[in-house]
Order: C-alpha cells, then sequence, then structure tokens
C-alpha cells in the first residue's frame, strides 16, 4: 500500500477540473513567475519567528516523522518548526529551495500523546505527498480578479476533500482509530485533560448522526458556521476515518475502496448545494428564496451588473433568463419566500442557502454594507447566525 493508493477519489476528480480552469491555469502561471525568480522567504520567515526543532532537540517528534516519510514516501529534506501559541495548530509550506518545512504550535506538541501526533505528522505529509499546495487558493480567491461564485464554490469543495485525503495519510501513519479521533476532538474541542473530560469515540460519532438525521444544532465544539467551512466539520472527519479503517485499504476483509468513496460523498453531500438542481417541493422552494435574495443583494449595490446576471446564470444553468427577471417584484417576494424556506428545511438546508448568498456576494468583491444588511436579513429570517456570513466572508481555503 502506499500514499497515492489511499488518496480520496474525490479530491483528484475535482482538483483536475480546477487545473483546467483558464483563471486557476493564468493564476499558476504567475505564481510560478514568482517562484522562478528566487525564494518568497518562508524559510526566512519561520526562522525569525519560530525555533527550528533539531533531531537534538527533539528526537522524539524526528523519530515520528521518520516514520511518516518512510510510510508515504516522502523524498526531501525536512525541517521541523514550533512556535507559541495556545491555539492547536500544524502546517506544511510548499517546499522552498529544495526543503520541506513543516510547523506545530507549541500547544498542540505538549497536548498530544505519541499517535495523536502521528497522525498530525502524517496529515500535514499528505498534503505535500498529494501536491495540494500547487494549487493557489489563497491567489485565486484574494487575487484582482475574483473567481466566479461556481468556482469558489468547486474550490471550497476541493480542499473540504483535500482534507479527507490528507486524513488519511495521517491515519495511515499512526494506524491508531481511537488515537486519531482524540486528536480530532481536541482540535475542535480545545480540551487537553482528561480530568474534566473524558472522551469517547462512540458519543463524538453520534454528533455526526444526530447532525444527519435530524440537523441538531452542533455541540459545544464545533460552532454553527464550521459545518460550510473549507474543513468537514470533525466528527465527519473521524466517521469518514473510520470508514477508512473498516476498507480493504487498512484490513483485508474490509469494504472496496468504490464503496468507501460512495460512503465518503454521501456524507460531504450534505455540505454542498444540491438544491439548485433537485426536484422535491424543499429544493424548488430553496431555490426560489436563492434567485431573489441573489438579486436583492446585486441590487443593493448599484442595480444587478451584467457581471452579476453572469454569476447567476452560472447558478441556474443556461436555460435561465436573467434579462426577464423583475428585481423589484422579485425582492417584494423576498419575505415569503423566506417564511417557507423556514417552515420547510432542516437547519442545514437553510445554512446552505445563506452560504451560497454569501459565496456569490463575495464574488463580486468588496461586500457593500448595504449588501451585508440584504444578507444579515436573509441570515436572520432563516433564525440563522450572523457569524455564519461573516465566517465565509473572512476567511480563506487555505489548507492546514
Amino acid at each position: 500500500m502506499n500514499a497515492n493508493q489511499i488518496r480520496c477519489e474525490n479530491d483528484i476528480k475535482i482538483e483536475q477540473n480546477l487545473l483546467n480552469d483558464i483563471l486557476i491555469k493564468r493564476v499558476k502561471e504567475h505564481v510560478d513567475r514568482l517562484t522562478e525568480k528566487g525564494p518568497v522567504g518562508i524559510r526566512r520567515r519561520l526562522l525569525s519567528s519560530s525555533v527550528r526543532l533539531s533531531r537534538s532537540m527533539s528526537p522524539a517528534v524526528h523519530k515520528m516523522a521518520d516514520h511518516c516519510i518512510e510510510k508515504l514516501g516522502v523524498d526531501i529534506p525536512l525541517e521541523l518548526y514550533v512556535y507559541a501559541s495556545p491555539q492547536f495548530n500544524a502546517a506544511c509550506f510548499k517546499p522552498e529551495e529544495g526543503r520541506l518545512f513543516v510547523m506545530f504550535s507549541s500547544s498542540l506538541l505538549e497536548a498530544f500523546d505519541d499517535n495523536e501526533l502521528m497522525f498530525v505528522i502524517g496529515h500535514e505529509f499528505g498534503h505535500h505527498v498529494y501536491r495540494h499546495h500547487e494549487m493557489p487558493v489563497g491567489y485565486i480567491l484574494n487575487g484582482q480578479q475574483r473567481p466566479s461564485a461556481n468556482l469558489a464554490l468547486q474550490i471550497f469543495a476541493w480542499t473540504r476533500y483535500a482534507e479527507i485525503s490528507a486524513d488519511r495519510a495521517g491515519a495511515y501513519c499512526s494506524n491508531d482509530l481511537e488515537a486519531v479521533a482524540r486528536a480530532l476532538f481536541k482540535l475542535a474541542s480545545g480540551l487537553t485533560s482528561n480530568k474534566i473530560v473524558s472522551f469517547n469515540l462512540t458519543d463524538f460519532l453520534r454528533q455526526l448522526d444526530e447532525m444527519q438525521t435530524a440537523d441538531a444544532i452542533p455541540g459545544q465544539g464545533a460552532p454553527m458556521e464550521d459545518w460550510f467551512s473549507t474543513h468537514p466539520f470533525s466528527p465527519l472527519r473521524v466517521k469518514a476515518l473510520q470508514l477508512f479503517h473498516q476498507s480493504r485499504l487498512m484490513q483485508e476483509e474490509g469494504m472496496g475502496k468504490e464503496e468507501l468513496e460512495l460512503h465518503v460523498q454521501g456524507m460531504l453531500g450534505m455540505m454542498e448545494p444540491d438544491y439548485l438542481e433537485g426536484q422535491t417541493d424543499v429544493a424548488k422552494t430553496m431555490r426560489l428564496l436563492f434567485i431573489a435574495a441573489a438579486v436583492a443583494v446585486a441590487n443593493a449595490r448599484e442595480g444587478i451588473s451584467d457581471q452579476e446576471k453572469t454569476v447567476l446564470k452560472e447558478f441556474m444553468g443556461e436555460s435561465f433568463s436573467v434579462e426577464a427577471l423583475n428585481a423589484d417584484k422579485l425582492i417584494e417576494t423576498l419575505p415569503r419566500r423566506i417564511r417557507l424556506v423556514k417552515e420547510r428545511a432542516s437547519i442545514s438546508q437553510r445554512m446552505q442557502v445563506v452560504r451560497d448568498l454569501t459565496v456569490v456576494a463575495r464574488a463580486e468583491g468588496e461586500i457593500t454594507d448595504n449588501e451585508l444588511l440584504v444578507l444579515f436579513g436573509v441570515a436572520d429570517g432563516l433564525s440563522i447566525p450572523r457569524s455564519l456570513v461573516m465566517h465565509i466572508l473572512d476567511g480563506d481555503a487555505e489548507l492546514d
């Protein structure tokens, strides 16, 4: 078994589609030209802001890294760094000057046991092995030429599947599902001691079951906005890894990879905007709200521009006639459409609409106060916290 055999299929599939996009090709060419001119200074920043962990300083961490290097086939000189922070975090950077850099927060190194840390190290190496950093996500989302709303959603979806691939790499290195689950629990909750809370894998996964079956509000360890972030919600990641451990990728008698990928795709599907094409009554109600609200957001600036018409067409399909829309009449229907969606749709479905509207608004560039008021109004009407809007507006899709 090698690293490429365990990579998530949707990670590969969506990445290939993205790399064929004209805007992404153009941004990648620009980034490659910058890199050719010389190092971007990652190593210098790490040396000036953190402590390099030599083998003599931290033989245990290097031993874990050596294990992951062998398991995943990493073939590049490695430098490990630690920086002072109370937040649990780790990151792997795109190689520079023939070296790979992995950075840990001090709190993570102190709070995670060996197998938990092995998962984290393997996860970061996974991003390198799968060349995830070749996709210049930050440049694409925050550059002068913003991606279309549809492209932005594809990028967000890809990052979630890329995290699933990296999780598999980490789990492959650790080979300890309980430790992997504890690591993700710690990352989600911020808890480090078992004196107050005793981790229970079954209870942690029950949170996902409740989310899927009853759309219950997430627990204290996971704010609502995390449901639609660039990283899959933590219990979902644990469930995906539980399925991975039960597959033939990890044991002879397990399920096949095709079945595994279908299960994972089904779980992550709750984070995708399938209502735009669905034919159920709820999907149609959500779609009608999305159209009216998107028009209201677009109109809040200076009327609906040609670019905003293009965005709407991308979402609704070629048969959708933007020119036939009566903006004033649609905006008048907004309160009624919000009420119907609130009555008929689950909380996660309502969050999908708010998330997609915010992505559309963000794709247009800087958000005006009037546009923000419209987004807040829709969120308030659907009983969705405004923090979801701000999370999408302020966040990025960088991998870690």
